[in-house]
């Protein structure tokens, strides 16, 4: 549906800048649009490599394990079926931890590494677990202590 309506809105937009004499206008908003796109994308690039190298040396050193047992207790409430000190609760715990600092794009990698450790667990390869389905509504969720991407995205607007 959104493949037909957005051409629909650029059509009507050319057309509405032809006919009102407005056409230099539009191009000249195009070009600045891009230009902002490109400053957005460059801003979230180096925010998203500035925490994925952060949780890189976590993972490398003792903070992930310290991160993980302080969400020891959150951790056997929510998904009581897994086993403390395995490799999924770690790889859950690291998900859970990007996200609370707001690492979307450094929580995807993690969550999809948790997933297939959980589907080798899983017994019914056809069929999602209670702990598989829980994981990612938590994910859908994303809930974030700090909000990197909107504070991406803010200080990017701020030098306009």
């Amino acid at each position: 549906m959104l493949n037909l309506i957005w051409p629909i809105f650029i059509i009507i937009s050319f057309g509405y800048s032809i006919f009102s004499g407005n056409l230099s206008k539009l191009n000249e908003s195009i070009f600045s649009s891009a230009e902002s796109a490109v400053t957005l994308c460059i801003t979230l690039l180096g925010t998203m490599c500035l925490w994925n190298g952060i949780m890189h040396i976590a993972n490398k050193t003792s903070v992930i394990e310290k991160l993980t047992k302080i969400l020891g207790p959150l951790m056997k409430f929510i998904f009581p079926n897994i086993r403390r000190n395995s490799q999924v609760h770690k790889e859950i715990s690291m998900n859970i931890v990007a996200n609370m600092l707001g690492l979307g794009n450094a929580a995807t990698p993690l969550g999809l590494k948790a997933m297939k450790s959980m589907q080798k667990e899983n017994s019914k390869k056809d069929t999602l677990t209670d702990n598989m389905m829980l994981f990612i509504v938590l994910n859908t969720a994303s809930l974030q202590i700090i909000p990197t991407t909107v504070i991406a995205i803010r200080s990017s607007m701020r030098f306009k």
